[in-house]
């Protein structure tokens, strides 16, 4: 190839270029979405774990929502009271109280409390045990499985597998929500984090039954009903309920549960 050759292919190449550049450049212009002010410092105070915990896609769609006035300032479950309140303070509003959530795993059928009725050799996974003939091999149906599925999908190492059964580290969680969705037998649910004292059964069995597979279950015998003098818990489907607007921490609950399943704080991983 002789130079002349050389010098064309690179002045139509350096044409080419120019004029795609060109192109670009009006695309831009004519395609250009203005920011809002608002929502780029929203998305910088976000501490972007892109959890889902707030019910949008990720931190970028709450950003967008929360600018738009379509969600509240501490609609974000990880950044906590401090992150509200710089939001708010771009904003223009009050930030306003929230109440720490931690997740709270409603089990208590650890190795020696709970009894199995079949082996099972499957993936280790909860939602595919689940599945399985008989549901669980355990004789609760409702109670934690013990596979670790909601401590695979925690981002914040809050949940941990102790002595068979899920235990979520309340300084850990940040309630995000993830371990709730995970889990298929629907026993991790939000509890304040200041709550002293929670239920920890799941069962909607009737007392005999529950006798039969655990000995730390709620057999719905209504003791904890008739002790507490401030209406703050009631029997559902043979299940207490602690209604914790009301529960002032007494305690006595939990002193008249004859199988002690209402319990202060569980115990933390360590």
């Amino acid at each position: 190839m002789n130079v002349t050759g050389i010098l064309s292919a690179a002045l139509v190449i350096g044409i080419v270029g120019l004029l795609v550049g060109l192109l670009l450049v009006a695309a831009a212009a004519k395609f250009h979405v203005e920011v809002d002010e608002k929502e780029a410092k929203v998305r910088e105070l976000l501490p972007g774990n892109n959890c889902g915990g707030c019910g949008f896609a990720g931190c970028d769609a709450l950003a967008a929502a929360i600018a738009k006035g379509e969600a509240e300032v501490g609609a974000c479950p990880v950044g906590g009271a401090s992150v509200s309140k710089a939001i708010g303070e771009v904003m223009g509003v009050a930030a306003g109280t929230s109440v720490r959530k931690t997740a709270f795993v409603k089990c208590a059928g650890v190795c020696g409390k709970t009894r199995n009725k079949s082996n099972y050799y499957g993936v280790q996974d909860c939602k595919m045990a689940v599945v399985a003939p008989g549901r669980t091999p355990k004789k609760c149906v409702y109670g934690c499985l013990g596979f670790g599925t909601c401590a695979k999908v925690c981002p914040f190492d809050a949940i941990h597998l102790v002595d068979g059964i899920a235990v979520v580290d309340p300084e850990a969680c940040k309630a995000c929500g993830k371990c709730i969705k995970a889990c298929p037998n629907n026993l991790i649910e939000f509890v304040p984090y200041e709550a002293k004292f929670r239920v920890q059964c799941n069962s909607n069995s009737k007392g005999k039954a529950v006798r039969e597979a655990c000995d730390a279950g709620c057999i719905g015998c209504g003791a904890c009903v008739k002790a507490c003098q401030y209406d703050a818990i009631s029997l559902t489907d043979n299940l207490a309920k602690i209604d914790y607007e009301k529960c002032v921490r007494c305690g006595a609950c939990a002193e008249k549960c004859p199988t002690k399943v209402i319990r202060v704080k569980p115990r933390q991983h360590t």
